[in-house]
């Protein structure tokens, strides 16, 4: 049973439905009305000025049957709006698991699978969002092995490296992760608009003595910071440090917080490049605090609580969410044999248009009683 309550001189709706209140705007709804006169029926745009609507502008009548509401306004329009539609915009997104070393979730894709069944692919991709990381077997030893399941979901991010690019170690290298030291925890590039949204790490060699990668979840760093010290965390997400790259060809500077957050105060981003940070030159008290603060994350993300350890084999891809995971390297030695890997960038708008077409898609086919 769906009960209906305007209030505020009715430029409010308030929908009491099975126990949960659910509160939209007159404005609000009226922008979203999904008739044909609002609303472009093949693109989905709309055709109204939103901007002109009336501000004073009010729910005359509100209705609910057979899973709908029917609701007039002030202006004139009648719209009719399917009640799971209407409660499916208050839905949040499909729920992310932050994890630490504990908990760390083992999440594996086959490659040859999600390349030829959208129903693998998918699940390959919710969960990569949900764990901020997947491991994909299989994968072929070629030098762009991963470039066909790039393009089921692409394009290939291509940068002033390239598009998929080794990473080994080679005399006077250019980078220190073509060298054989080991690596901090860090995200990839914050020095870029925008910043690469996810990173494919595809092994194709890896003999040599050490050379395990890291992860961390940073997006449980932030909580548990939040939590321990919430100055150091509001710090954090205040102070924004520039991060830059440069060589003979190439200049790149970038600014943002270590911790970002969204509309909601959620944190959506981590960055942390202690290669590429260029802290500006602050009020001393706002440094101190800062380096502070720093310091409390770093011990976070570098920590054995929040550390998961793994080692690549041939033929086996790591996917990261390089808006969420800070991933790292212990130091290898090349005594024992070859390091090699091939890395290469996908974005995030493609990645999440990829999942989200998948998942109408796959769901419209369940719907329909058609196969997957």
């Amino acid at each position: 049973m769906t009960h209906v309550i305007t209030q505020a001189n009715r430029r409010r709706l308030v929908l009491d439905h099975q126990g949960q209140r659910h509160e939209f705007t007159a404005l609000w709804l009226r922008e979203r009305s999904p008739d044909d006169e609002t609303r472009d029926p093949y693109t989905g745009q709309r055709l109204i000025e939103a901007a002109e609507l009336p501000l004073d502008l009010a729910i005359e009548t509100a209705k609910v049957a057979d899973g709908q509401l029917n609701l007039h306004f002030s202006d004139g329009h009648h719209s009719t709006f399917g009640l799971a539609t209407l409660f499916d915009e208050q839905a949040s997104e499909s729920p992310r698991r932050l994890w630490d070393a504990a908990g760390a979730p083992h999440p594996e894709a086959d490659f040859a699978t999600a390349l030829e069944d959208d129903s693998a692919l998918l699940a390959m991709l919710e969960s990569l969002h949900r764990n901020g990381f997947v491991i994909v077997s299989g994968v072929p030893t070629d030098l762009d092995g991963m470039q066909p399941l790039i393009d089921r979901i692409g394009p290939l991010r291509r940068t002033n490296w390239g598009g998929i690019a080794d990473v080994k170690s080679v005399a006077n290298a250019y980078d220190l992760t073509m060298t054989q030291r080991g690596l901090e925890p860090h995200t990839d590039n914050p020095y870029r608009d925008p910043i690469p949204g996810y990173i494919w790490l595809h092994c194709l060699a890896n003999a040599a003595e050490g050379g395990d990668s890291t992860l961390a979840d940073g997006f449980m760093a932030a909580r548990l910071l939040r939590e321990r010290d919430p100055d150091a965390y509001a710090c954090l997400t205040r102070v924004t440090p520039s991060f830059r790259y440069c060589d003979a060809d190439t200049y790149l500077e970038s600014e943002g917080s270590l911790i970002e957050l969204d509309s909601r105060g959620e944190p959506v981003r981590v960055r942390y490049s202690n290669r590429t940070e260029r802290v500006p030159a602050l009020p001393a008290e706002e440094l101190e605090a800062y380096y502070a603060a720093r310091k409390a994350f770093y011990q976070l993300i570098t920590g054995e609580e929040l550390t998961l350890h793994l080692k690549l084999d041939p033929g086996q891809m790591l996917i990261i969410d390089n808006y969420r995971l800070l991933h790292g390297r212990s130091a290898f030695h090349l005594a024992g044999g070859v390091r090699h890997m091939r890395q290469g960038y996908v974005d995030r708008d493609t990645t999440a248009s990829r999942r989200c077409v998948l998942h109408q898609r796959l769901a419209t086919a369940q719907a329909q009683g058609e196969p997957a």
